[in-house]
């Protein structure tokens, strides 16, 4: 088994992929206009419009209603992609700061509240962890 995406649902499919694309780089592919993805080399984001829910079912998830996951993204620097962000995001919640298990984390959140990670390890153990 491989974990290959998350999801997220939102109201405004277009504002959270210029957004994505933003913050990371990244062209998203577009499906139709309410699915699109942002893929890197481990995982995708999908994002897909709230009028996607019902061919789920229907009321299984709100868009901006997220109060448990965290996005995160594996970034070379956590300090410049901070620099680059200033101006794009509009609530950091946390500066670059290394944490005890030895990531340079940044969180911020997305135009929906979602919770995003930007991280560089900076530790041996750490760069070990994550090294390609």
């Amino acid at each position: 088994m491989d974990f290959v995406s998350i999801r997220v649902i939102t109201g405004d499919v277009a504002r959270l992929v210029a957004f994505y694309e933003k913050a990371t780089g990244l062209l998203a592919t577009w499906s139709t206009e309410d699915f699109a993805e942002i893929t890197t080399r481990g995982a995708t984001l999908a994002i897909g419009g709230s009028r996607t829910v019902p061919l789920f079912a229907p009321g299984s998830a709100r868009p901006a209603d997220n109060h448990s996951v965290i996005i995160e993204f594996l970034v070379e620097d956590v300090d410049r992609v901070y620099e680059n962000l200033t101006g794009h995001v509009s609530e950091f919640v946390k500066e670059p700061t290394t944490m005890p298990w030895g990531n340079r984390a940044l969180l911020f959140r997305d135009p929906d509240g979602n919770l995003v990670n930007f991280f560089t390890p900076v530790t041996p153990a750490a760069e070990a962890k994550f090294a390609r």
